[in-house]
């Protein structure tokens, strides 16, 4: 398949031929047909990618001090290091498609429906079945890809409420603005559109409004109140893009009393309070498509909102935008400005930022079915067979994201592993990522990468509950393993992975990169001199995340202590070099703040040989306080590792302090040491027996927090 994506560092989109995705549980794969750019959305998005970097973080104050909090403690190498990492991640484009359904999971669609979607801009895409509606058959392609924009502004006017015959106002009458005044307009409101653009309020006029244009010298305030026939506006559907905050000013003013003001857009947010006083003015964002949007639970999930409890959610709002395209009450001929072959995509995009008339321009979709639907694709020559690579390790890589992309792909290769293979459930990461770092291949079937025979190695960075599932099945199919962490969520997929694991007679290793940091391999040879218990103070200053996020799901992610504590429980498990023989914990107490408890909690463990130690995991601390800081108590000597960066003797005879230039947590060493293991034999970096131990015992410790109150 092919699919457009876009570089955040140069602005340039690209069209990219990639593997079909995956058919997910609860969705279904459809063959676009037709797809609309959204002028506004991917205009903006377009022109921050070719924005400079001082361009860029003016636009995102947020984000800037964000990396500000973050080289304070990281370091700046650490930080540049990651934002060229976050802009070099190319990001897919589009969200109104239109296709043909040719695989599904679900029984409410059907093989060969024509339904539309938020899908990107694809011959094929994805999609769970709440984000899908299926097309009257009245409704062309071409009317049915403007559905998902039309349920933008549709949401708006559900929050404005507008009854028969009230005078509303529809500020910025681009692709949304155009179909909230036909929308309004059918619901038998008058409207009044204002708008900088002759072409589009022209437009707005055939559909029914009348129209004001503050650069031909009108006053907004005074077209409202004039509209109003002097008694004020009854609502304003502010659809504009713009940095100025004059159009929430304008709004106000020639609002009614209690006049009501939806902002669908973007707009600066310096408001007036008197104006909003006087007037009791009611003043709401409006999110997206509507109920739903952002909730994985709902999109992900395919769990419905009880038509009782929510009317409107995205997915009826689409098939009410159907419904209105059926009876002719929304027009969208008037509207395509351009009609682009989807192979021309970046001809599209240069008419999207060029172009000022281009108002709807259609992607159209005409290759050969059987031709999209390839689930492996080449990236380069095969090179040396495997034969000649006897000995290497050939590794093929389950799951493309960030850190696996960014850290531990590029370890592996200095490491000097062959990247064979690489899968992604969607297929263009796979590709991106595949193409930039050498991988031979890249695929949407990871069966097929785990049976491949040219891969003697399989490492494991997707989420975290297929971490066991992939990890049993490569062992079994004879291959070697590397699974970033965890290794698993419950003590049954622990217990499958282990016997995989005694079946396969393969190396078996999970991330714990920070026992390889060089800073903790030089505290463990410090230690290692003192013949006598030590205690181990162990901060991870983590950092909030939301409670929806996929780690903090059970199901998925395994919560933040299986999910990333368990770095430290291995960590300290290393620097005792002891076993575990107990481990407690106590979590914050259950309280209105805090939807998650379990991420700040404190974990205490205790070690055959005496040694104890306890782990701070926090999620409620401040961002610019160092992330990780590890002190060790032992000899009437004291060590301090912060942040990876510096570690200094306290009464430490024969040594004080070293520092790093550049934050080493040690992913390098890891992988390398793995690699080595794989290509020479021996014993592994760690011992299998280590590995379930701390499994085991992270797992002891989330059931523990999770039976507190």
């Amino acid at each position: 398949m092919k699919q457009i994506l876009q570089n955040l560092s140069s602005g340039e989109s690209e069209l990219v031929e990639a593997p079909m995705p995956q058919l997910r549980s609860g969705g279904v794969l459809i063959d676009t047909t037709v797809s609309l750019i959204s002028s506004g959305t991917e205009r903006m998005l377009v022109d921050f990618g070719k924005a400079g970097l001082v361009a860029k973080a003016r636009s995102q104050p947020d984000k800037v001090k964000q990396v500000l909090d973050k080289v304070a403690t990281d370091g700046l190498l650490t930080t540049v290091d990651a934002v060229r990492a976050k802009l070099g991640q190319p990001m897919p484009l589009g969200y109104c498609n239109v296709g043909i359904v040719t695989h599904t999971g679900v029984e409410e669609f059907a093989e060969g429906d024509r339904v539309i979607s938020n899908g990107p801009h694809a011959d094929i895409v994805s999609v769970p079945k709440n984000l899908c509606a299926k097309i009257p058959a009245g409704v062309s392609d071409e009317a049915a890809a403007f559905t998902v924009v039309a349920s933008i502004g549709l949401q708006g006017i559900r929050l404005a409420q507008p009854t028969l015959g009230e005078a509303f106002v529809v500020t910025g009458v681009g692709l949304i603005g155009l179909l909230t005044v036909q929308m309004l307009r059918a619901q038998g409101c008058r409207v009044l559109a204002i708008d900088f653009d002759d072409a589009k309020l022209e437009l707005a006029g055939q559909f029914g409004a009348e129209t004001c244009n503050p650069g031909a010298g009108e006053d907004p305030v005074a077209a409202g109140m004039a509209f109003s026939r002097g008694i004020g506006v009854d609502g304003v559907i502010v659809t504009a893009s713009t940095k100025s905050s004059d159009p929430m000013e304008q709004a106000a003013q020639m609002c009614r009393k209690r006049g009501r003001i939806v902002l669908v857009g973007v707009t600066g947010l310096e408001l007036n309070r008197a104006d909003f006083y006087e007037k009791e003015l009611s003043f709401q964002v409006s999110c997206s498509y509507g109920p739903g949007r952002y909730d994985p639970e709902y999109e992900a999930g395919g769990n419905d909102y009880p038509i009782g409890f929510v009317r409107w959610t995205e997915k009826r709002n689409f098939e009410a935008v159907l419904d209105m395209l059926a009876s002719g009450a929304i027009k969208t001929d008037p509207l395509i400005s351009h009609q682009v072959p989807f192979e021309e995509a970046p001809r599209a995009y240069d008419l999207l930022t060029n172009d000022l008339a281009a108002l709807g321009i259609l992607l159209t979709y005409n290759h050969a079915r059987d031709a999209r639907h390839v689930d492996t694709v080449s990236l380069a020559p095969l090179g040396e067979s495997s034969a000649e690579a006897s000995g290497k390790a050939l590794v093929g890589f389950i799951g493309a994201g960030n850190y696996g992309s960014r850290v531990l792909m590029p370890a592996f290769k200095e490491a000097g592993a062959i990247l064979q293979s690489i899968s992604s459930a969607g297929g263009a990461n796979a590709v991106l990522h595949g193409r930039r770092l050498g991988f031979k291949e890249a695929t949407s079937d990871t069966d097929a990468l785990i049976a491949n025979d040219a891969i003697n190695t399989v490492a494991i960075v997707t989420r975290h509950n297929s971490h066991a599932r992939f990890a049993s099945q490569a062992l079994r199919a004879g291959k070697h393993v590397f699974v970033e962490k965890p290794l698993a969520l419950t003590y049954d997929e622990l217990e499958d992975v282990q016997a995989a694991h005694a079946e396969s007679g393969r190396q078996l290793m999970v991330g714990f990169n920070r026992r390889f940091a060089p800073h903790v391999q030089e505290m463990k040879s410090l230690l290692d001199k003192v013949h006598a218990p030590k205690s181990f103070v162990m901060v991870m200053n983590a950092g909030a995340i939301p409670a929806d996020h996929w780690t903090q799901d059970l199901a998925v992610g395994g919560g933040r202590i299986i999910g990333e504590a368990c770095h430290y429980i291995d960590l300290m498990r290393f620097l005792a070099g002891a076993p575990i023989v107990s481990a407690e914990a106590r979590r914050m107490g259950e309280n209105d703040s805090e939807s998650i408890t379990e991420d700040k909690a404190a974990i205490t463990l205790g070690f055959a040989d005496g040694s104890f130690g306890t782990i701070h995991y926090l999620a409620n601390g401040g961002s610019s306080f160092p992330k990780e800081r590890i002190e060790a108590f032992a000899g009437s000597g004291t060590l301090q590792l912060d942040n990876f960066l510096a570690l200094r003797g306290f009464n430490w005879k024969g040594f004080k302090k070293d520092k790093l230039w550049r934050q080493d947590k040690g992913q390098a060493a890891c992988s390398a040491a793995f690699i080595k293991a794989v290509e020479e034999g021996g014993s592994a970096p760690i011992a299998a027996d280590e590995l379930f131990e701390v499994a085991k015992v992270s797992i002891d410790v989330a059931e523990i927090l999770r039976a507190q109150k």
